[in-house]
C-alpha cells in the first residue's frame, strides 16, 4: 500500500510539473488552485496531493508560503526541465529504472544507428575507449558510462529522448556500483559495448536495438536487480 501511495504522489508531481512546462498554466510566481480544486482535478486524495508538493517543494519547483498558499518559484527557468534531474533523485527501485531503460534505450539504439553523423559516432566510439581505459585502469566510469549513453541518445536527434536522460543516469550510475566486484558484469559491460558500437557503425538499426537489449538484460542479471 505504501508504495502504491509512492507511485500515486510522484504521478501527481509530474502531472502538476506538465501544467507549469507543457500546459504553460502556472508561469513563475503564480499561485496554484487550492487544495480541494487541486486533488479534485488530478483525481488524486488531499494526502496524496500534499505528498506531491512536497517532493516539487524539496527540489525547488514550489514553495508553500503560510497563510497564502503554494507558488511556482520566482527564480524557476521554465525553459529548463525544472529539477526532474532532482526529483528522480528520490529512491527508485533499481528494478524500475532498468525496467525503464529497456522500454527506452533499445529504440535508441535503433535511431540512433539510422541517424548518427560522423561525429556523433566518433563521440559514441570515443566513450566506449574512455570506458574501457577506466576498467583497465580500475578507474570510477560512472561519467564516462553516463556520456556514451548520452551520445547515443543525442544522435537520435529526438529532443525529448534527451529529456529522458537524467532518468536514465540513476539506473546508469547504480550500474556502475552493484558491478564493481561482479567480475562477470564488467566483462558483459565491455562486450556489449563493443557489439552496441560495431553495429551503429554499420548503421544498422535493428541490430544496434538487438544489442542494447542485450546489454540491460545481461545487467539485469548479473546484478540481480
Amino acid at each position: 500500500m505504501q508504495r502504491k501511495e509512492k507511485m500515486l504522489s510522484e504521478s501527481a508531481a509530474e502531472d502538476i510539473l506538465n501544467m507549469i512546462t507543457a500546459d504553460k498554466r502556472f508561469a513563475p510566481g503564480d499561485k496554484l488552485p487550492n487544495e480541494n480544486l487541486l486533488s479534485e482535478e488530478l483525481k488524486v486524495s488531499r494526502t496524496t496531493l500534499r505528498e506531491a508538493i512536497k517532493i516539487l517543494t524539496a527540489t525547488e519547483v514550489l514553495e508553500v508560503q503560510r497563510g497564502k498558499g503554494t507558488f511556482v518559484k520566482e527564480n524557476l527557468d521554465i525553459k529548463d526541465n525544472l529539477g526532474m534531474d532532482r526529483i528522480v533523485d528520490y529512491k527508485i527501485n533499481a528494478r524500475d529504472l532498468y525496467e525503464m531503460r529497456l522500454i527506452f534505450e533499445p529504440e535508441a539504439a535503433y535511431y540512433a544507428a539510422l541517424r548518427a553523423n560522423d561525429r556523433e559516432l566518433q563521440h559514441i566510439v570515443d566513450y566506449g575507449i574512455i570506458i574501457e581505459e577506466n576498467i583497465r585502469k580500475g578507474e570510477d566510469r560512472t561519467i564516462s558510462e553516463k556520456e556514451f549513453h548520452k551520445a547515443i541518445a543525442r544522435a537520435t536527434h529526438n529532443e525529448f529522448m534527451n529529456k529522458l536522460m537524467p532518468i536514465l543516469y540513476q539506473a546508469i550510475g547504480k550500474g556502475v556500483v552493484l558491478s564493481e566486484h561482479n567480475e562477470q558484469a564488467v566483462e558483459d559491460t565491455l562486450h556489449d559495448h563493443r557489439m552496441i558500437v560495431d553495429f551503429l557503425k554499420k548503421k544498422d538499426g535493428d541490430g544496434a536495438r538487438t544489442a542494447m537489449k542485450l546489454h540491460i538484460l545481461h545487467a539485469i542479471n548479473e546484478l540481480n536487480i
